[in-house]
């Protein structure tokens, strides 16, 4: 368990550089509800962006959007809502991402963007 701890918060840590040097300006991380969490909220061209970044070491149970199944989509939808109203934003367009961050050698990251919607 203390190991997926670990290899998730470097992913995080990784899906942020990627996304900085890709120009998004990042709000905040590890926003959480009663509801669930959100790993990354962003924003990109006045688009905010909620990301959810899953962290493999190899596919061997699958690739990593694949873990982010309708449950965790509807818990990544109604954070997002509940995360909006309590920062009092409105008149934003929004989408919701996925970063694979791939941690064997070399880091590899594949985002995903409009990965899921409502």
């Amino acid at each position: 368990m203390k190991n997926n701890i670990i290899k998730g918060s470097i992913g995080e840590d990784r899906a942020v550089e990627y996304l900085v040097s890709k120009g998004y300006k990042i709000l905040d991380r590890n926003y959480r509800t009663k509801l669930g969490e959100i790993d990354i909220i962003a924003m990109t061209s006045q688009v905010l962006v909620f990301i959810e970044v899953k962290s493999r070491t190899n596919t061997n149970y699958g690739y990593p959007y694949e873990a982010v199944d309708w449950r965790k989509q509807d818990k990544i939808l109604k954070s997002s809502f509940i995360y909006m109203k309590h920062k009092k934003l409105k008149d934003y367009q929004f989408r919701y991402d996925i970063v694979e961050v791939y941690l064997k050698g070399k880091t590899k990251i594949n985002h995903i963007e409009n990965a899921f919607c409502r």
